[in-house]
């Protein structure tokens, strides 16, 4: 978290001290779906929003500049103010929480964009890092306990999921798992180093069951890019992103907008293991992520 987002949410933060407790009792969701916008909301999101406009503010006047009108517009369609944006693309299901202008593409190739991605072809070339230390943890745990570092997968990603998928955590909401990075050690020093602009939702390590697979979803937000970096993958196993269908390969990125439906399958005999990383889409300026990154920050600490 940079300097500069721990001023906003220390300011915030001494105004929702000062609140009665009982204004923040989860009633409703603080990202409203409906198109009667503002007189709709709630007291609570009332607050919340009037929090997030100063906290833009705020992040501009950080950044010298007057460009957050795509931000603005997020926040104004989030409320209800503004309709759903319409799909970019065969497969496209954008949702309300959606900045307009960014570039819409199932599949992205990172490792062959350096100007876009500079620490993606970077990290394939340091994959066997990953790959070995994760090897070395996961047949270690294994032999102690069973199910091993997966053991502890939590229910609400297998009702999301389905079943056969579980993930292990190493950085969540931009806060790093101090447990779980100890046992990867070069695997968080190697993420860090590299510079990669991580985003609201996380990395985790992620197996996929033998004979299971992930049913067809969107979760709507294309400010998000997601990549895949292939650990131990079967032959036969598969992703679609849109209307394409593609593999992963060890040691290699496969990346995805996540607001297009997608699905996943291993139809194989053998776990298939990734390791995911969210990040930031490159069409978003510096002051853009900031201010995002303030709104799902406010908004954790809200529903929290």
């Amino acid at each position: 978290m940079g300097v500069y987002f721990y001023y906003f949410c220390v300011s915030l933060l001494a105004i929702l001290g000062r609140r009665e407790a009982s204004s923040f009792q989860p009633t409703r969701p603080l990202f409203s779906l409906s198109s009667t916008a503002i007189a709709a909301l709630s007291p609570r999101q009332l607050q919340f929003w009037e929090d997030v406009d100063e906290g833009i503010d705020d992040v501009a006047k950080y950044y010298e500049t007057e460009d957050m009108v795509r931000v603005r517009d997020f926040c104004s369609r989030a409320k209800g103010e503004l309709p759903l944006p319409e799909p970019l693309g065969e497969g496209h299901l954008p949702s309300e929480e959606h900045v307009d202008g960014l570039t819409a593409r199932a599949f992205w190739d990172v490792a062959e964009d350096p100007d876009k991605f500079p620490w993606a072809r970077k990290l394939e070339e340091h994959s066997k890092v990953i790959i070995e230390e994760f090897e070395e943890v996961l047949v270690g745990q294994r032999q102690a306990s069973g199910d091993g570092i997966f053991a502890g997968d939590s229910a609400w990603q297998s009702k999301v999921m389905g079943g056969g998928w579980s993930a292990v955590r190493l950085q969540r909401l931009g806060v790093w798992n101090v447990e779980n990075c100890r046992m990867f050690p070069r695997t968080y020093n190697l993420l860090r180093e590299l510079d990669i602009p991580f985003a609201v939702r996380g990395v985790c390590f992620a197996r996929q069951a033998p004979g299971s697979g992930v049913a067809p979803h969107s979760d709507g937000r294309n400010f998000i890019l997601t990549s895949h970096l292939g650990l131990r993958v079967p032959e036969g196993c598969w992703i679609k992103s849109g209307n394409e269908e593609r593999t992963w390969e060890e040691g290699k990125l496969t990346t995805l907008d996540t607001s297009f439906e997608h699905s996943t399958g291993n139809p194989t005999d053998g776990e298939r293991h990734v390791l995911i990383i969210d990040f930031w889409h490159p069409d978003l300026t510096e002051a853009e992520r900031a201010g995002l990154e303030f709104v799902y920050d406010l908004r954790n600490k809200f529903e929290s």
